[in-house]
């Protein structure tokens, strides 16, 4: 076995540090030859007269090139090319070939072994200077893609890191809003209100509530904010601000009277009032769609507004469902829009149903849409059901025939059932 190892003061002509070339040739007068021709051209040399031992240096060392001969007793050329490839390197090594083989045959046996370049025998000088430019060419290629490689590898960890960050403040910030509706089943007596808000994403721009007026009056809403996210997320917490029966204060839907008492405004006045806040003080890129209905049991009606929201939907005690509403404008888009109000009458065993556009343009597989006839037959169907069932009814009713139970938009929902128990 000869193995020898020598530098050279030169430095490679292509490379930030001499490229480390493997000489590997059962004939010493070859190996001799090739070896002076490389540390003379500035490459560190290293000597193998077999390739079982030169299997052991590629395994410790980190070899640029190897110009091995093709035909060697005991393990030749070929198969050494094919063990190189099978040892676990970082980078690419260059293989040459030196064979006095020309037959194509043979040279696709190489090619397919791994071999990236063919010599033949005997060696010409000029061509073994340009082959090793050739392969220089070829690692800086790889060096530079290994490296951009872990710059990219780099780039999408910290990536995922701020992703992971982001979902658990999205998680975090859909449980927040959750509790804008929490209690899913409210009881006012003589009304029972039942609510569903599903989102599409981690937080949406679905809102719905309720709030008691005075023993005789409940207020229903239905808001869905344009866009997705957080900042249509953001926006519907501001508004549930703004409609929260605890603080008459600060609710719109009120206006001061006489000795300090709250008058609820008509509901038309309601969404003239939302509009002016959104274009004149809120000044956001955004603008919502929005039901807002009073029930009034002492007057057996209901007053609502319909603000580019799908239209409000009342089931009868035998249930047969009609469509109610004018349409309207969505609030935050024209300054001094106009809102119009519907007063129609309510009877106990009825039933006010305010849903979002995420039900009545569910796309379904055939093309067409739920529509507000996909939610009218529901609520046919479940009309024997309580409020909350019927939410649920009617969210498995548009998974069955969207034909999946993720939906492209926010559902929401909001059920009253005038009683009068109380």
């Amino acid at each position: 076995m000869l193995v020898t190892q020598t530098t050279t003061e030169m430095p490679a002509p292509v490379a930030e540090r001499p490229r480390h070339v493997l000489v590997v040739d059962d004939s010493r007068a070859q190996r001799h030859i090739l070896s002076m021709q490389l540390r003379r051209w500035g490459y560190l040399v290293t000597e193998c007269e077999c390739a079982p031992d030169a299997l052991k240096v590629c395994a410790d060392t980190d070899i640029d090139i190897v110009i091995s001969d093709w035909m060697m007793p005991g393990m030749t050329g070929l198969e050494f090319c094919r063990q190189f490839r099978g040892l676990e390197r970082e980078s690419h090594g260059y293989f040459v070939l030196l064979t006095s083989k020309s037959e194509k045959t043979e040279i696709a046996d190489g090619l397919e072994a791994g071999a990236d370049d063919f010599l033949t025998k005997p060696v010409s000088s000029n061509e073994l200077r340009a082959r090793l430019r050739a392969g220089e060419r070829t690692l800086a290629m790889q060096t530079e893609l290994l490296a951009k490689n872990r710059v990219i590898v780099s780039t999408l960890v910290e990536l995922q890191k701020l992703y992971d960050s982001l979902d658990r403040d999205l998680i975090e910030a859909r449980k927040l809003q959750q509790t804008l509706i929490r209690d899913r089943v409210r009881d006012y007596g003589w009304a029972q209100v039942s609510l569903l808000m599903r989102n599409s994403g981690r937080v949406g721009g679905d809102l719905v509530g309720s709030f008691r007026v005075d023993d005789n009056r409940v207020v229903i809403y239905a808001i869905d904010v344009s866009g997705h996210g957080v900042a249509s997320a953001m926006m519907t917490a501001r508004l549930a601000g703004f409609l929260t029966g605890s603080s008459p204060d600060q609710n719109l839907a009120f206006r001061k009277g006489p000795h300090g008492s709250q008058i609820l405004l008509p509901p038309e006045m309601v969404a003239e009032r939302f509009n002016r806040l959104m274009l004149d003080e809120i000044q956001a890129e955004q603008y919502f769609t929005m039901n807002f209905a009073v029930v009034d049991r002492a007057a057996g009606q209901i007053s609502l507004v319909q603000a580019g929201h799908p239209h409000p939907l009342i089931q009868r005690r035998n249930g047969t469902v009609v469509r109610l509403g004018n349409g309207g404008l969505p609030i935050g888009l024209i300054a001094d829009a106009q809102y119009e109000w519907t007063d129609v009458e309510i009877s106990p065993g009825d039933r006010l149903v305010l849903v979002s556009d995420g039900f009545t343009e569910c796309p379904l597989p055939s093309g067409a849409d739920f529509g507000e006839e996909g939610v009218t037959e529901s609520l046919r169907r479940s009309s024997h059901l309580t409020g909350s069932e019927s939410l649920e009814a009617l969210v498995w009713d548009l998974s069955q025939q969207s034909g999946s139970d993720s939906f492209p938009d926010d559902v929401s929902g909001i059920i009253l059932d005038f009683t009068d128990q109380g």
